[in-house]
Formats: C-alpha cells, sequence, structure tokens
C-alpha cells in the first residue's frame, strides 16, 4: 500500500463535499453535442433534464437512427432536439455545452463555443469536479475495461463504496452524481476522448492507470500518434506529487520518453510477473494476468489487502464482448470478442485460447470490418495459426482479403457464423475477434457482440 494516496483518498473521502447538482444546473442553458446510441448520451440528457436545465440535444445522426434514445427523452417539455444536423446558433449563448466522444478536433461548433466563451466539458471531467469523490482513472489502447471492470470488483469485495463510470455500455457517468458521497471511490474506464475533457479541464484523477499504448484511431488522429497519445497523456499530466500513476511495461518506455519530465506523481511500472504465479484467473492469456497486475497494483495503493484482491480477481467472470465463452455446441466453444478493435487485440485472443488449454487447439476466426488504417502485418502473420479465416465485409477487409487467401467474404454475420460453424469439429473453437471497427454493417461493436450473441443461441 502507498500510504500518501491512501491518506490522500480518505482525507478526500472526509473532507470534500458533493456539489448540490440539482442547484448547479437548474435553468441553466445546456447543449447536449452527441446523443448516441450506447445509454451514456441520453442518461447525461436526461439527468440534467431532472435537474430543471433547458436542454437543447444535437446529433448528427437522423431522428429515426436515434429513436431508441429519442423515445427516453420525449416526455420533457425542456428538452429540444436538433437531429440530422448541427446549428451554429446553438453553440452560441448557452451556459454550457456537454460534448459527447468523438467529436472532431476541428469542429467548428466546438469553436464557435469557445469563440463566445461558452465552457465546453465532458460528462466524466464534469463528474470529477462535482463530485468531490476520489477517482481512479483508467486509460490504455487495450486492456482499460478489463483493468476497470476489475478494480470496480476489487473495491466491492473489500466493502467500499464505488462507483464505475466512463467508457462503461449503459452508463452515464454524469447521473452518477446522485449517487456520490464523500465517502465513495469513483472507477473512472477513460478513453482518449473522455481525457479530452480532463486535458481542457486541467485536471488529472487522483490515481491513473496506463495499461497499454498501440496504434489506435487513426482515422480520427490523422495519422499522427503522437496526438492520440497526448489526448492519453491528460490522465498524468496534472496529477500532484502526492498522486499515484501505474505504468503497464508495454506503454510505460513511450510515456515516459515523451512525458516523463512532465510526470509529477509517484510512479509504478507493472507487468504480468507482478501478479503472484499461483493466484489462478478464470480469464484468459497472458493480456489478463497483465491486467489483473494493474489492477492489483492500484487496489494497494488505496489500501485493499491482497487477500482480497486475490479473491476478486480469481473469482472475476470477465467482460462482455471481451473473449467471452457464450456456449459449447457439439464439442465447439464459441467465443465473442467483439471489442477487439484492433489486430493486437485479435492477437491476444488467438493466443489466448490455443494456449489455455495446454495443447494448440483449433479456432475457425471471424474478422473484419471498417478500416482504422491500422498496421495489419503482424496478424496476418499469425493467421497461418488458424484452421480457418472467414471474413466479414468492409472497408478493412477490403484492404487485406487478397492477402487472405482463400478466405470466404460475407455481408452478412448470420453467413459468417454458420459457415464457421459448419467447419468445426469437436475439440474446436469458433472466435469472434474483428480487429477492426464495427460501422457499415453494425450500429457500434456492442451491436455486433449483441447480435453475434443472437445467432449464437440459435446454434
Amino acid at each position: 500500500m502507498n500510504e500518501d494516496v491512501h491518506l490522500l483518498l480518505d482525507s478526500l473521502g472526509s473532507s470534500i463535499p458533493c456539489v448540490d447538482a440539482s442547484a448547479h444546473f437548474r435553468g441553466k442553458r445546456i447543449t447536449v453535442m452527441g446523443l448516441g446510441l450506447l445509454g451514456r448520451g441520453v442518461g447525461d440528457a436526461r439527468y440534467l433534464a431532472e435537474q430543471d436545465a433547458e436542454l437543447i440535444v444535437t446529433d448528427l445522426k437522423s431522428r429515426e437512427e436515434l429513436a431508441t434514445s429519442v423515445a427516453q427523452l420525449e416526455a420533457f417539455t425542456n428538452v429540444t432536439f436538433v437531429l440530422g444536423e448541427h446549428r451554429l446558433e446553438d453553440f452560441r449563448g448557452r451556459d454550457l455545452i456537454l460534448k459527447a466522444a468523438g467529436v472532431p478536433l476541428d469542429s467548428a461548433y466546438i469553436a464557435e463555443a469557445k469563440k463566445n466563451g461558452i465552457p465546453v466539458r465532458m460528462s466524466a471531467d464534469l463528474f470529477a469536479e462535482m463530485s468531490g469523490v476520489a477517482c481512479i482513472g483508467i486509460t490504455g489502447t487495450r486492456g482499460k475495461s478489463t483493468v476497470a471492470h476489475m478494480l470496480h470488483t476489487i473495491l466491492k469485495a473489500a466493502g467500499k463504496p464505488v462507483l464505475l463510470g466512463g467508457n462503461v455500455r449503459g452508463v452515464s457517468t454524469l447521473a452518477l452524481l446522485a449517487e456520490a458521497t464523500p465517502a465513495h471511490i469513483a472507477v473512472l474506464e477513460l478513453d482518449s476522448w473522455q481525457l479530452q475533457g480532463f486535458g481542457e479541464a486541467k485536471t488529472s484523477p487522483h490515481v491513473a492507470v496506463f495499461t497499454t499504448f498501440y496504434p489506435d484511431h487513426l482515422n480520427y488522429y490523422h495519422d499522427d500518434l503522437n496526438v492520440y497519445l497526448a489526448d492519453k497523456a491528460n490522465i498524468f499530466l496534472y496529477q500532484k506529487p502526492e498522486d499515484m500513476l501505474v505504468l503497464g511495461t508495454q506503454c510505460a518506455p513511450t510515456v515516459i520518453d515523451k512525458y516523463g519530465d512532465k510526470i509529477e506523481a509517484k510512479t509504478v511500472v507493472v507487468d504480468e510477473l507482478k501478479l503472484p504465479d499461483t493466484w489462478t484467473l478464470r480469464v484468459l492469456g497472458v493480456h489478463n494476468r497483465y491486467d489483473a497486475a494493474l489492477a492489483l497494483a492500484a487496489a494497494r495503493m488505496v489500501g485493499i489487502p491482497d487477500t482480497t484482491s486475490r479473491e476478486a480477481l480469481q473469482s472475476f467472470p470477465g467482460v462482455p464482448g471481451r473473449l467471452e465463452l457464450l456456449r459449447e455446441v457439439r464439442g465447439v466453444k464459441i467465443y465473442n470478442d467483439t471489442t477487439s478493435t484492433t489486430p493486437e487485440a485479435t492477437i491476444a485472443a488467438i493466443d489466448a485460447l490455443r494456449q489455455s488449454s495446454g495443447q494448440n487447439q483449433n479456432l475457425i476466426l471471424i474478422l473484419g470490418g471498417s478500416d482504422k488504417k491500422l498496421d495489419m502485418d503482424k496478424l496476418l502473420a499469425k493467421l497461418p495459426e488458424v484452421k480457418k479465416v472467414i471474413l466479414l465485409a468492409g472497408s478493412g477487409t477490403e484492404r487485406i482479403r487478397e492477402t487472405v487467401l482463400g478466405a470466404p467474404v460475407y455481408d452478412t454475420l448470420v453467413e459468417a457464423v454458420t459457415d464457421a460453424f459448419d467447419a468445426a469439429t469437436p475439440g474446436d473453437a469458433v472466435l469472434f475477434s474483428p480487429a477492426f471497427t464495427s460501422f457499415g454493417m453494425f450500429k457500434n461493436e456492442f451491436d455486433r457482440g449483441d447480435r453475434f450473441n443472437a445467432i449464437v443461441q440459435t446454434l
């Protein structure tokens, strides 16, 4: 345990009152930029509407595309929808712009708001500021979801009042203000976009965990990895000397090389070997032991004994859609790894399954989707280890299909799953690990995973 950080969290929990959110937002003119379909945006908007804010909710998607989200807000008379477009006038004369993830870096609408002196915030950093709770933030290209959920499980097992938010499906981080008390610890999974908000607010979590750093979102960052890393770095750039930073060994050299002279927090570097080899996890793969070691290090920072962490980590069932065993049908195990949107994630899944039983089991791999301009060479070199590769149509698939000779390409997920299961024999495993984003054929990666789950249940 790091006594300084433990004392820091204790002092925060006993001395900082939570802001009266209802009074803070009541009557404020707020533009919510980005409603989305994952539940986070609609939850933020609903929470603000319940606090009697006057809302404009704007999204480039149409009302028809956002029907399920719009339906949850239609009863509020203080919500105005501007859908299928953004309007500059909605970014003037407002008290606050609440920006969703993925808004372009050069957005003319955000520029308009800033030109007019209007604060632009995001839900996670706004929650961190207003709640006054001790925050543990987790970021990284891969592993942040698993580490966040592992740490949440550990803290719950220790009897700590804990909130889980950030980049969590269906969870409005802003709405957690209704639950937050000074005794709480918040575990926030933070992607690079949400960390833009922390950068704008010039704040960082008290304990930060940086798992891995790989090329990703290059279409958004215009092929500039340094800009991507700069957003990620906000997780530690505003930490104080009494704060704590946990770096995974995969990303530590890059982070220290680029930002070593700007890191003020106490820093530890962790890899999978830091997890005692006598601890047996339910989740498969070296990458999950690495994630568990990071969660253990963060748990120690807030004073959780290893006995509690061990019990929690050994019983941890995994996160849905991350190398999730759905079922076994006629001796064939079927795994949903829909959140694999990078080649590194698919490589980790292949390695985990081929090593899990102590023998090289045969894998039938379904991959493909929309392109993010990532380097696929290492994944392509791995594919000969797979019994059969089946491709889903998409712009990314088009880029690699000539390299994956003989792999069928399907326009529907049903056809791909049917072919995969027909090719499998008892003892094999079907792995749905796309390595690309979901857009085009699916609404998002969760829609992709939900559809895969539904198809598998019919087998």
